[in-house]
């Protein structure tokens, strides 16, 4: 697979994770710390491929680095309010999980982006 179709896949697997953070966080508690946390993670959640999409327009080597940061600096804080949402047992593992594991993976695939790139 080339640069080209890497990042139109990438772009698409970023989209659906955002939606698919959204719905997660529909499932949230209607309490006061239940909203926060909601915000916080459909802020990050959504983040990640709004930034991507806009790696991909970058206009110069450094923009794309810079967003490339950001996606992995919104996936890390993404897993973190997953993680939370976990101990607190807001939500079913069986349902988190599998969100849970492809924040993980984003964040994988960024990080390894960002420490790729060497300009």
């Amino acid at each position: 697979m080339d640069n080209k179709e890497f990042s139109k896949r990438l772009e698409e697997r970023t989209r659906v994770f955002a939606i698919r953070t959204i719905r997660l966080s529909i499932l949230l508690p209607g309490t006061v710390e239940g909203k926060i946390i909601r915000n916080q993670l459909t802020k990050s959640g959504t983040s990640i491929g709004a930034n991507y999409r806009e790696a991909n327009r970058a206009r110069s080597k450094a923009d794309f680095k810079s967003r490339i940061k950001i996606c992995e600096s919104e996936a890390s804080e993404t897993s973190y309010w997953m993680e939370i949402i976990r101990e607190v047992k807001w939500i079913e593992f069986k349902e988190l999980e599998p969100v849970l594991v492809e924040t993980n993976e984003l964040l994988s695939i960024f990080t390894s982006i960002g420490k790729n790139l060497n300009y």
